[in-house]
């Protein structure tokens, strides 16, 4: 599983991270990380945030505990401009909206987040980009950077991230829900998803450190542009 480079400077790494790669070690430690990777290339780099391991996209590293502090400020202080892109169930009922939920983790599940009065406060916006039959194509940014925050707020609005086995069905995109008439072939036994992964992807971060502004993309990977491509072919 390879990242892709997008920046290396000598404050920092922004890297396109893979679906299906952890971001740091977690504790069980039986999986290569990105961290890992880059520390192997670099030598010590300093975590500042992280993405779901579902999740691709931009994500960055420090190179020095100096820059660590500085950029990690610029996060908390929600001056890192934030925008992913997704699949969701269904059609919003507004083209643009803004969800602040407060989130916290669920009781006794650890790896889960619910919306509650009591969760800290969360702000997503998104924008309705493409619509298809049984799916939508959003842009978000997120305010705040809650775990699973966007995953969480679209559960909320009833409009599930695709794929995501979590706060959705988990139900992988097939050719057969989107084209009339679809048939297997004869020598196919059974048919192959065209996106099995979470629908999620960090596609660019825009902050200003020590009086350099980066606006730092991330391209779309391979699965969800042939996806995608899939759905408007079907959807004409």
């Amino acid at each position: 599983m390879r990242y892709g480079l997008i920046l290396e400077t000598a404050d920092f790494i922004a890297v396109n991270k893979p679906a299906g790669m952890l971001s740091i070690p977690d504790r069980a430690g039986e999986e290569i990380s990105l961290k890992q990777l880059l520390k192997e290339k670099y030598g010590d780099i300093y975590t500042i945030h992280r993405l779901d391991k579902g999740t691709s996209g931009v994500i960055v590293f420090a190179r020095n505990e100096q820059v660590h502090k500085q950029l990690s400020q610029l996060f908390e202080s929600r001056e890192v401009e934030k925008y992913y892109l997704g699949l969701v169930q269904g059609k919003p009922v507004h083209e643009k909206g803004t969800v602040e939920a407060p989130i916290m983790q669920q009781e006794g599940k650890q790896l889960k987040m619910i919306t509650h009065a009591k969760g800290k406060p969360s702000r997503t916006d998104y924008e309705l980009l493409e619509t298809f039959r049984s799916y939508s194509w959003l842009r978000f940014r997120i305010h705040t950077g809650r775990t699973h925050q966007i995953r969480v707020h679209m559960q909320y609005l009833g409009h599930p991230i695709v794929c995501d086995e979590l706060y959705g069905s988990g139900e992988p995109v097939k050719l057969s829900s989107i084209k009339r008439g679809f048939k297997l072939s004869n020598d196919v036994l059974e048919e192959r998803p065209l996106l099995s992964r979470l629908a999620l992807h960090s596609s660019e971060l825009k902050f200003t450190l020590n009086s350099t502004e980066y606006n730092l993309e991330a391209e779309l990977p391979k699965d969800l542009r042939a996806a995608l491509q899939q759905l408007r072919k079907w959807n004409r």
